[in-house]
């Protein structure tokens, strides 16, 4: 499978991410990639108003996805990204959306919100409450999680127990102290110790890192993006994986049943 990880600062006008999204989706295209990942909320945002995801939100019916899907159609680019949806209580859903010839293929409301370091994504945004499917691409298996899932290892390792070979991770990853380290560093935990690839692609601008990569079964990284804009391609073979998990079976030898969500 060949990936394109399209990473932007995503603007305060709805449009012009749109027309950014569509700019990258068409490049990927011509670069041959059979998955393109884009960051998380592409929809909107401003570092300073923090409501604009409420007020910029759509339904997936909406105008954005609508423009995105009209792009997608008559071809085989599978995009993924996250994108604000209205929802009850004066709230939003963060939804990772999974595009490809003129229709959502997949969906799934972020689990995990992000109420650390001084933030609290709760405060506009409600969870999901239902585990992430698995999109197939290129023959590989694609599993679904969105920014602060990747500190909550039992979400990537149910994936993987559920047949995911590639773990997506659209993300805005909040500078600050470490958190460049953190980012690294739990990317290439979850793939290492899943014996799987990552693809992390992180939005940037003044706010967000940037720096997404694309990790491999063994932890090694193959892909890297830097602080600014970039479209990074990276290769993703199967018999990767098939080594990884012979030399390192941790798949086989754990001891404990697949995750599973607590109840509410």
């Amino acid at each position: 499978m060949k990936v394109a990880m399209g990473q932007f600062a995503v603007s305060r006008e709805w449009q012009e991410n749109t027309d950014i999204c569509i700019g990258l989706m068409n490049q990927a295209l011509a670069g041959g990639a059979d998955l393109l990942v884009l960051p998380e909320g592409v929809l909107a945002r401003d570092i300073a108003d923090p409501d604009l995801v409420l007020k910029a939100a759509q339904p997936l019916d909406g105008p954005f996805v609508t423009q995105l899907l009209a792009v997608s159609q008559g071809n085989n680019l599978t995009t993924m990204m996250s994108v604000h949806v209205p929802t009850e209580g004066q709230k939003a859903l963060n939804v990772l959306i999974a595009i490809r010839n003129g229709e959502i293929i997949a969906e799934y409301v972020k689990l995990h919100l992000y109420d650390a370091f001084a933030m609290q994504e709760s405060q506009r945004v409600n969870p999901g409450r239902e585990i992430p499917p698995l999109v197939d691409v290129a023959g590989m298996k694609v599993g679904l999680m969105t920014c602060y899932d990747v500190r909550f290892p039992e979400l990537a390792r149910r994936l993987v127990l559920d047949g995911a070979d590639v773990l997506v991770l659209p993300a805005a990853w909040v500078k600050g102290p470490l958190k460049e380290m953190h980012w690294e560093l739990l990317t290439t935990a979850r793939a290492l110790e899943n014996t799987c690839y990552m693809v992390a692609v992180g939005e940037c601008g003044p706010r967000n890192i940037g720096n997404s990569l694309v990790i491999d079964p063994l932890g090694v990284a193959i892909a890297k993006a830097p602080e600014s804009a970039a479209l990074v391609f990276a290769d993703l073979d199967p018999q990767r994986i098939a080594y990884a998990r012979s030399v390192l079976p941790v798949l086989e030898n754990r001891c404990f049943a697949r995750p599973e969500l607590k109840p509410l």
